[in-house]
């Protein structure tokens, strides 16, 4: 495939040339054009500030004239540098003849794409491709943005790919790819990678990242959600970091779904589930309104399709004048004119207004296809630290379910559990009083959740380490205690329950 371009933006590098894409690896990795490179460069300072949008930090950092400050000015910070420096590091001539680099003046040379370093999970160098602009820098990080622009990696793409279940599977679906993130990673686990988007310039820069990072080539369609899946076929994993704002038109492809409200999102829910096969993930990054005199909760558990357990987490809530503001200056329409900006944001209110919307909730889904008789779905907020990546934390979440669904309470008392990973028993009360006021499990590790138990709870979850049955368990504690062991084992089943649940016990076999 040649070099594509859009209205407004540059031509793109063309992406049927492996063996030019093969020799800038080897270069870029050769001058440590890598993700430890850069941060050993520029110092943490500086390479956060690129994040923020900032290139001055960046810019003083490379002064100097060593290959890898010449590569940093020339694919992340976007500016021409000399044609003989660059011939002296890279592949120039076969660059400048696929369309990598174009020239600038007599004698200098300057990127088409931004191409910023990426660390795989597995300490992998990857590299992300994207517009011009769009490598470094969040929310209006390039003033202005084209309806067809591309972006690189941000905040959402590194969340997604944290969260998403990372066992082996025959075939993965990543849907909205953009710049490709998702579909390299799941080109790591999976033998065969679908790609699709609205936008053929996205699918474009996803071959060009593929390529660049070493990892084999996906299967690209071209479509909206799930339009280019062919009739009978199924999927083992389905990610999206979708085009989920909710805003007045479609003006931009990259992040406006074009569907009212949140039906994009709930779209999306709701037909994965006819994709999946069995015991397949669809993971996904999604927002939800908060409408008035409804809950937030039953609506988006009306999304999730029959034959699925579901785990739904709301991480932030934003009002409908925040959520607004996010947006526009995400497009760069707070650095244009000011009555324009302030038509475009009367615009937005009023849609929210006339749909009853007092909020906007961002999380993430995640469906399991069990096809099981009782499906399990479970809605919380969840605004607190957590520890990436949560792919396994998710992925062990829902064989919890399917433990807990198998097993009755007669059954959880002749099951032996341990005590998960770093969980700490903090106790709570007044100083010197003789017993604490309650006492709180919490984990270390995945979701970091607390919760509190009784004096039983606690004295049970303390000498879980998978030798003795609950029930046993139990006796003792009541012995201990001079309870009645019977009531005793009818009413700790349903702790039991929560605590495995939760993550804070574990099956022992």
């Amino acid at each position: 495939m040649e070099g594509v371009t859009d209205s407004g933006l540059a031509t793109l590098p063309a992406s049927d040339r492996p063996d030019v894409a093969a020799r800038l690896r080897t270069a870029l990795l050769g001058a440590s054009f890598t993700a430890d490179g850069l941060l050993e460069l520029l110092g943490a300072p500086a390479y956060a500030a690129l994040a923020r949008s900032e290139t001055v930090p960046a810019l003083r950092a490379t002064r100097g004239d060593t290959p890898l400050e010449m590569l940093v000015r020339l694919f992340l910070l976007q500016q021409p540098v000399p044609h003989a420096r660059v011939a002296d590091t890279l592949p120039v001539d076969g660059l400048l003849e696929s369309g990598w680099l174009v020239r600038a003046g007599s004698d200098e040379v300057a990127a088409t794409v931004d191409v910023r370093p990426y660390g795989g999970p597995e300490g992998e160098d990857w590299f992300i491709v994207s517009d011009l602009g769009c490598a470094v820098g969040g929310a209006g990080g390039i003033g202005q943005r084209h309806e067809g622009v591309v972006l690189g990696v941000g905040g959402a793409s590194t969340t997604l790919a944290g969260i998403t279940v990372r066992t082996p599977v025959s075939a993965a679906l990543d849907l909205g790819t953009g710049s490709g993130i998702q579909a390299l990673h799941a080109a790591q686990h999976a033998t065969r990678v679908t790609a699709t988007d609205l936008n053929p310039r996205a699918l474009h820069i996803t071959a060009l990242t593929l390529a660049l990072s070493g990892a084999p080539a996906a299967d690209l369609r071209e479509g909206s959600l799930f339009e280019p899946v062919k009739e009978g076929e199924s999927y083992d994993l389905i990610v999206s970091n979708p085009p989920f704002v909710i805003s007045p038109g479609a003006r931009l492809t990259y992040r406006d779904g074009g569907m009212s409200g949140d039906d994009l999102c709930r779209s999306l829910v709701q037909q994965a589930g006819e994709r999946l096969a069995e015991g397949g993930f669809a993971q996904f990054l999604a927002n939800w309104q908060h409408v008035a005199g409804e809950d937030w909760q039953d609506r988006v558990r009306s999304w999730v399709p029959r034959g699925c357990d579901a785990w739904i987490v709301q991480r932030e809530v934003q009002d409908v004048n925040q959520y607004a503001e996010l947006w526009l200056r995400d497009s760069g329409d707070h650095r244009g004119d000011v009555a324009e900006y302030q038509a475009r944001y009367d615009a937005w209110l009023d849609e929210f207004e006339a749909r009853k919307v007092k909020g906007v909730g961002f999380g993430w889904i995640t469906l399991r296809r069990t096809d099981a008789a009782d499906p399990v779905i479970t809605v919380e907020e969840w605004p607190h630290s957590i520890e990436q990546p949560l792919g396994e934390t998710i992925r062990t979440h829902f064989d919890r379910l399917d433990y807990l669904r198998a097993h009755d309470d007669a059954d959880l008392l002749e099951g032996h559990f341990r005590l998960a990973v770093e969980v700490v028993q903090e106790q709570v009360g007044l100083p010197g009083a003789e017993d604490p006021e309650h006492v709180v499990l919490r984990q270390h590790r995945g979701m970091r959740r607390a919760t509190k138990v009784d004096t039983v709870g606690a004295g049970f979850a303390g000498v879980c380490d998978g030798s003795l049955s609950a029930g046993r368990i139990i006796d003792a504690i009541a012995q201990l205690m001079g309870e009645d062991p019977v009531l005793l084992r009818d009413r700790t089943p349903a702790q039991i329950r929560l605590l495995v649940e939760q993550g804070f016990l574990e099956p022992a076999g």
